[in-house]
């Protein structure tokens, strides 16, 4: 096999590699130190423009009678606030500091709304697109509801209020979400040649998600090395998220393959926004539990590079 031909089957596995590489090459070597200090942040901002021109490439395929609510939308909505309230209940029940930090960890992985990625690999993986970006505007609806009710509950001195959770949530829906799908749809309409041409070029979106997965990475990397944790905490922090990943997504699979979105619904409840977890970890809750939503990049990441080289070799999902 060329090495081409492997980067490709394997490109999300690639990303992580090269990502954790990098990072470790321009944050350890002397000479090169500076050079990551001044292009690590300008590669962080352009993250958000990344994931706008890759969702807006994958909007394109959508036509606009595909979109309508699922059942199982609100099912796994359901779902998610149920598995939230019961790692709450348990943090009320822990008198251990330690134990109560990893599970406020374990908390960000299962109430993290869903990555903007997801309808890129969701397509990848023969999924719907329509049906997952639906399924992402009802999500960032109830985590508007669902952090400013549970976030309290499980840190006293958490500050955050109703309203700022929902502005944030609908800022990010708008300039992640919105703003991208109505763009698409415009171009479906007017520009035709547009769409004509990006289906033709069915990787692009892939592609972008890999070079931003790459940079989520090192950022990953960045927290875990500046950790001062180590022995069991440290392990229950990157082991944890790998038992609640596969857990997630398995329930997803189950509930959307009830109405024949197997694929779909994996990846909505499995695939986490974890810069957003990382983001609500350090400011509101222990930020030494941040170790928990970074190794839940690597875990998802992992399992998803596994689902496309299955699907790429058989043709199908056989999980």
């Amino acid at each position: 096999m060329s090495i081409i031909k492997f980067i490709k089957q394997w490109t999300l596995l690639f990303a992580i590699c090269a990502g954790t590489i990098i990072y470790l090459l321009f944050s350890r070597i002397s000479f090169l130190v500076p050079i990551g200090n001044v292009v690590g942040p300008r590669l962080v901002s352009l993250m958000p423009f990344v994931i706008f021109t890759m969702l807006y490439v994958t909007f394109c395929k959508i036509k606009l009678d595909e979109f309508r609510p699922r059942t199982w939308h609100f099912c796994l909505q359901g779902i998610r606030t149920l598995l939230s309230a019961s790692v709450v209940l348990l943090i009320s029940w822990t008198t251990s500091p330690e134990t109560k930090m990893i599970l406020e960890g374990v908390f960000v992985c299962v109430i993290c709304p869903t990555a903007a990625a997801a309808p890129v690999i969701t397509e990848k993986l023969g999924g719907s697109i329509a049906s997952m970006t639906i399924y992402m505007i009802i999500a960032n609806c109830f985590t508007s509801i669902i952090i400013p009710l549970f976030f309290p509950m499980v840190e006293k001195s958490a500050d955050i209020t109703f309203l700022f959770a929902f502005l944030m949530v609908l800022k990010r829906v708008l300039l992640v979400l919105v703003l991208p799908l109505l763009l698409a749809l415009f171009t479906r309409r007017f520009l035709p040649k547009i769409i004509t041409w990006l289906k033709s070029k069915s990787n692009i979106a892939f592609y972008l998600w890999s070079f931003n997965l790459s940079i989520v990475m090192g950022l990953t990397v960045r927290m875990i090395t500046r950790s001062q944790l180590m022995g069991t905490t440290m392990a229950l922090l990157i082991i944890l998220p790998l038992i609640i990943s596969l857990l997630l997504f398995s329930i997803g699979k189950l509930v959307g393959g009830f109405w024949g979105e197997s694929i779909a619904g994996g990846q909505a409840l499995g695939q986490k926004n974890t810069v957003i977890g990382i983001w609500l970890m350090l400011s509101f809750l222990n930020p030494t539990a941040v170790i928990a939503p970074c190794a839940y990049v690597i875990w998802q990441n992992l399992i998803n590079a596994i689902q496309l080289w299955y699907k790429g070799k058989y043709g199908y999902l056989k999980w």
